[in-house]
């Protein structure tokens, strides 16, 4: 019966790579499961449809109309996702394993699509920063803003997560407005083949925006531009080897690289084995030796303890490795599935022979862990234990992609820090610790080699996601050894396939391109109250200036009164007399704010539904009994949020009867229309 041929998607089209097929394995018991043609693609044809064709479309999306694209592609993930657990078995992965990758993957879309429209603008151009001004009379004026890159995004996706490692790059080229070509490993692009197949199917791709390479990558990379991006994930050798390609070098291609790397684990020194940070720290070492068969990039590779607790750590981790059962990862009773192929059990069996020069195999006590199944690719899980760290160099350079860590000691927390960084740069590092002082002092002499520092205790083991999960709203790469990159961050990661630019002119010009007010630009003359306008009807720079308002010190009283908000410079006319600031008594600043939203509120309902926010609240100036307030109210920006409401912006100016800055700040309305 002929093998089911993995198809790439090129050009708008699904085919079969032409020449010959290489047989993809079933991990559970090495039969062949599947096939992709190892022949070439015309990559210079992929690169230019996705640059003519697919980053045109996407570049015409707003962000937030992106934003929903991906949306509308999570959705679908889940909708079909028991087509993709269904495949996922036959990559080792247990439903556990499955559920991190295929409903992390479309979760990690999902928190991608909010972020982008809860944090960015409704456009095409993102500003960044506050406009800078740069002459005397603010008629020269800068402004960073990002753009996306008008090539393609080439993601080189590795074996372990074939859902989420290919979502969590693609959402952020998406939202950005950056076409893609995936190239999945071959060991699990069946199931990456199937997750496009679904997103395609959604409609909501626009043409040229996915394109899928389920072959060898050929010349791909060899067709680069500045204007491209790479983004990998895999072993440190093979990011070395992609960056030193000819065209990479020469057009300064970005190349964003996630890598294996020697994660940490230290429990502090404020710990016994009565503590509860103990037994997490315990439970999370077991933990991530055996989720994925420990083939996660984030795995706790090293594992530092106190030096008196050595023993019993040992001995607590063993206990909960003995609780493993292996087997068909689709049995309910399977807590750990098998390693993706025999080629990586049999690179995991080498490393560890490589480890057990410089570290001792801790022996299996009582019934142990069940036995590894003869067929497949299982291995079983393996505790190393390594007395004299500072000795074992192998340790800290080779890293067991599978259910292997390496426990050691430490004499106090100094060193504790100096073992964790000499991993030279990790993904993560996990510190189990109730005492802020420790974490303090880890955090500043250690962050700097890690991505990401978890810091579990008793406070937040029952929400804490663990060591090992990386979370769409935070940064998931690490320095060095790492890789230097960054996937996820939230909105953070867009802006990889986004270029930075500073633009300078004047302020209508600023206002103009980023379509958003800015100080200086000129106002549109309100011809009816703003709050009296739908959203649709309002454009940035509409402005009102409302009638002026004196304040008495009877005003100031009575607030004071009412809110009982008696602080020495609205009361005490000696004190405030001495102050550098006040030079007597002045207006309450919430004071300013309510009479100033007296001088502008339009009380009628109306298209405004509702006050959600203010902003960049500054008091610029105080005011004194018997000085006059007024309003200048003006649109900022406009951002729909559905096709009924949106939020309106609104730059607040409050000044005095002599035309001098008051207060400043940003309204938010959540308007209709």
């Amino acid at each position: 019966m002929p093998l089911q041929p993995i198809e790439s998607y090129a050009l708008d089209k699904w085919l079969i790579l032409p020449g010959p097929r290489e047989a993809v394995a079933s991990a559970i018991n090495g039969e062949a499961v599947a096939e992709y043609g190892l022949g070439e693609m015309d990559c210079a044809a992929m690169l230019d449809h996705a640059r003519h064709v697919g980053g045109p479309a996407l570049r015409a999306m707003t962000v937030h109309q992106r934003a929903a694209m991906l949306k509308a592609l999570a959705s679908a993930i889940i909708d079909r996702k028991e087509e993709l657990y269904a495949l996922s078995a036959n990559t080792g992965a247990t439903r556990r394993d499955g559920w991190i990758d295929i409903e992390g993957g479309a979760g990690t879309l999902f928190a991608l699509s909010s972020a982008g429209r809860r944090e960015l603008p409704d456009g095409h151009i993102i500003p960044d920063g506050k406009l800078e001004k740069l002459s005397k009379h603010g008629s020269w004026v800068g402004q960073h803003v990002y753009t996306p890159m008008q090539g393609a995004a080439v993601h080189i996706n590795a074996f372990n997560f074939p859902v989420w490692g290919m979502l969590e790059k693609l959402g952020p080229a998406l939202l950005a407005g950056m076409p893609v070509i995936v190239k999945p490993a071959p060991q699990t692009s069946y199931v990456a083949e199937q997750a496009v197949r679904i997103m395609l199917d959604t409609g909501a791709l626009p043409k040229g925006a996915l394109q899928f390479l389920a072959g060898p990558p050929g010349d791909l990379l060899d067709h680069l531009n500045g204007q491209d991006v790479v983004s990998f994930t895999g072993s440190a050798a093979t990011a070395a080897s992609l960056k030193s390609r000819p065209a990479i070098i020469r057009e300064s291609v970005r190349f964003i690289a996630e890598q294996d790397s020697l994660n940490a684990a230290v429990l502090g020194p404020d710990c016994d084995s009565d503590s509860e940070e103990f037994e997490l720290f315990v439970k999370e070492v077991a933990s991530e030796m055996t989720v994925k068969a420990g083939q996660k990039c984030t795995a706790i590779r090293r594992a530092f303890v106190p030096a008196a607790l050595m023993d019993l750590a040992q001995d607590a981790i063993m206990e909960r490795l003995s609780g493993v059962r292996m087997g068909n990862p689709s049995d309910k009773e399977t807590t750990m599935g098998a390693l993706v192929s025999r080629e990586q059990r049999a690179r995991l069996e080498s490393n560890i022979e490589r480890l057990e020069k410089a570290a001792t195999r801790v022996p299996a006590g009582g019934e142990g862990p069940s036995e590894a199944p003869k067929d497949g690719a299982f291995a079983m899980p393996v505790l190393l234990r390594a007395d004299k760290p500072d000795d074992a160099a192998a340790i800290h350079e080779i890293e067991p992609f599978g259910p292997v860590a390496t426990l050691m000691p430490y004499r106090d927390i100094d060193h504790a820090i100096a073992l964790a960084r000499r991993g030279m740069g990790s993904l993560v590092m996990s510190l189990f610790t109730a005492d802020p002082a420790i974490a303090r002092k880890v955090t500043i002499e250690a962050a700097s080699f890690h991505g990401r520092l978890a810091i579990i205790n008793a406070g937040n083991a029952a929400e804490s996601t663990g060591h090992g999960s990386p979370l769409p709203s935070l940064i998931h790469g690490g320095p060095g050894r790492a890789g230097g990159g960054e996937e996820l961050g939230g909105v953070r990661a867009v802006k990889h396939y986004m270029q930075r630019t500073a633009i300078q002119g004047t302020p209508e010009m600023i206002a103009a391109i980023i379509g958003e007010y800015v100080a200086g630009a000129p106002r549109i003359a309100a011809d009816e109250h703003p709050f009296r306008k739908k959203l649709s009807e309002l454009e940035p720079g509409y402005s009102m200036t409302t009638a002026s308002r004196k304040v008495t010190l009877e005003d100031i009283e009575h607030f004071a009164q009412f809110t009982g908000d008696n602080f020495y410079a609205h009361m005490d006319e000696e004190a405030a007399k001495a102050s550098p600031i006040f030079g007597g008594r002045v207006a309450h600043g919430y004071l300013i704010l309510s009479f100033a939203a007296g001088l502008f509120v339009d009380p009628d309902p109306g298209p405004v539904l509702a006050n959600t926010g203010l902003d960049n609240l500054r008091f610029v100036k105080p005011l004194k009994p018997g000085e006059s307030i007024q309003v200048r109210l003006t649109v900022k920006s406009i951002s729909r949020r559905g096709p009924t409401m949106g939020q309106v912006r609104w730059s607040v100016e409050v000044t005095n009867q002599d035309d001098e800055m008051v207060a400043t700040y940003e309204l938010l309305t959540m308007n209709e229309g």
